[in-house]
């Protein structure tokens, strides 16, 4: 293939830019942001976890607490009414008193052990609503600094997308100046080559591969005529000659 030398220059013009839309789009994938979000994101996930069993731990409690309560009340009011009995003088049968004494004792002791349940259950549900309020307070803070990091990466991603619209938009009018040939063979070679399909010859050493070319190689390349498209023997892309070449 030949080409004009002013055109396989304007190559790596185009292979510059697509160089540089190559880093843009790395840096977007690799923003420090997305790891620190996908972290917090992680961090949120296992907190709020946490936060239901929590609430779900309190309002167990909540309903024990209820239960018990009643469960106390209950038997309060049974033991008011056997004392009322007791006290209205209405039993006169020993065996009777005896026996209704023997039953307010009961539920006395009855009442004191709820009690002591109840108690139990408030220090439970006290400690459970505790942990509710710590991890509510873990999570609003662990989600402001999601949502900063958002923020942050949603900036960098505008002002990365701005910067690769403007290259790209560079890169459409040199390309457009380069003949049509030539730049379907470089985009077929770059899409071979990891992406970069023409490379300068400095100093005798191709700058796609980073190999020096040999006394035979440069030989061939010295007789090529100026607009021949050279291409290089250990990588294949195209071997754009300049001044600094070193034939």
């Amino acid at each position: 293939m030949n080409a004009a030398p002013a055109d396989q220059i304007r190559l790596l013009d185009v292979q510059a830019l697509d160089t540089r839309l190559s880093q843009l789009a790395h840096k977007r994938r690799t923003l420090p942001e997305h790891a620190e979000i996908e972290s917090l994101t992680k961090d949120l996930t296992q907190l709020r976890d946490l936060l239901v069993a929590a609430q779900t731990e309190e309002s167990d409690c909540a309903r024990e607490q209820t239960k018990a309560e009643q469960d106390v009340d209950q038997v309060r009011q049974r033991a008011a009414r056997d004392q009322q009995r007791l006290d209205s003088g209405a039993i006169t049968s020993p065996k009777d008193l005896e026996s209704l004494q023997k039953e307010i004792v009961s539920l006395s002791k009855r009442q004191a052990d709820l009690e002591d349940v109840v108690l139990e259950v408030m220090e439970r549900r006290e400690s459970a609503q505790e942990r509710v309020n710590e991890l509510t307070e873990r999570v609003a803070s662990v989600q402001a600094k999601a949502d900063d990091a958002t923020g942050r990466r949603d900036k960098a991603q505008e002002e990365l997308d701005g910067e690769a619209a403007s290259v790209a938009k560079e890169r459409a009018l040199v390309a457009d100046s380069v003949p049509a040939d030539l730049m379907k063979l470089y985009e077929k070679i770059r899409e071979q080559q990891g992406g970069v399909g023409a490379a300068r010859l400095y100093q005798r050493r191709c700058e796609g591969c980073h190999i020096e070319l040999n006394i035979t190689e440069l030989n061939e390349v010295r007789a090529a005529a100026a607009d021949t498209v050279v291409r290089c023997e250990n990588c294949r892309r195209i071997l754009v000659r300049t001044p600094d070449s070193g034939l």
